[in-house]
């Protein structure tokens, strides 16, 4: 289990730009048993643990009396920069499911596709839900078993890990394989040459007639 030193914020303390300034992210900690929280960590130990534990893994946090295990629930982005500029965590309680988006990790090598076929991939995260302790760091898709044009893999497919169990349809593709399709390049057909001089004289002659003084 991932560990994150936090420090609580008081109402009086140092304003979000002041932290940020001083290497610290402003956040908050929440969940069905535990109050909303904020708080405020260190930048780049986050950034850390962000990296090795995404928002499946449990991190605990050191810092508020007991170890209080987690999950990073929503990162807020920097629009310029990309840097995390304010963290939401969720207090999870051993025992109690939660439903978490686990990253999809494609493993093997589809002899469809290696005969020239096209591989999709519909999904790169599975909804589970779960004992927050027993969630995957991600979750297995072997793709040799695409053997032919056409096949598809379920989600219904995957292999979970005991006490993971899915939170979609099992019907959901996963991935499939198709059939290269060859683009046509689209061919102007020549003009007539024939009809537009005809049709050119055969306004040549119109305007003549309309010329000529008309017979007593």
């Amino acid at each position: 289990m991932l560990t994150l030193s936090v420090e609580k914020r008081g109402k009086t303390g140092a304003s979000a730009p002041a932290l940020r300034r001083g290497g610290l992210i402003p956040a908050v900690v929440y969940g069905a048993h535990q109050a909303s929280t904020p708080i405020s960590v260190p930048a780049r130990a986050f950034e850390k643990v962000l990296r090795a534990a995404g928002e499946a893994t449990i991190v605990s946090l050191a810092g508020l009396g007991e170890p209080l295990p987690t999950l990073i629930h929503e990162v807020d982005l920097d629009p310029l920069t990309n840097q995390p500029r304010h963290v939401d965590f969720y207090a999870v309680t051993k025992g109690k499911k939660v439903e978490v988006a686990i990253p999809l990790l494609f493993v093997g090598e589809s002899p469809a596709v290696k005969a020239g076929a096209n591989l999709v991939k519909v999904l790169h995260e599975l909804e589970v839900k779960a004992d927050p302790m027993n969630l995957p760091h991600d979750i297995k898709v072997d793709l040799s078993v695409l053997a032919t044009i056409g096949d598809r893999i379920h989600t219904k497919d995957l292999v979970l890990p005991a006490g993971v169990e899915l939170a979609v349809d099992p019907e959901e593709i996963v991935a499939l394989v198709q059939e290269v399709v060859e683009e046509k390049e689209e061919v102007t057909a020549p003009a007539d040459i024939g009809s537009i001089e005809v049709e050119k004289k055969g306004k040549e002659e119109e305007a003549a007639e309309e010329a000529a003084p008309a017979k007593a």
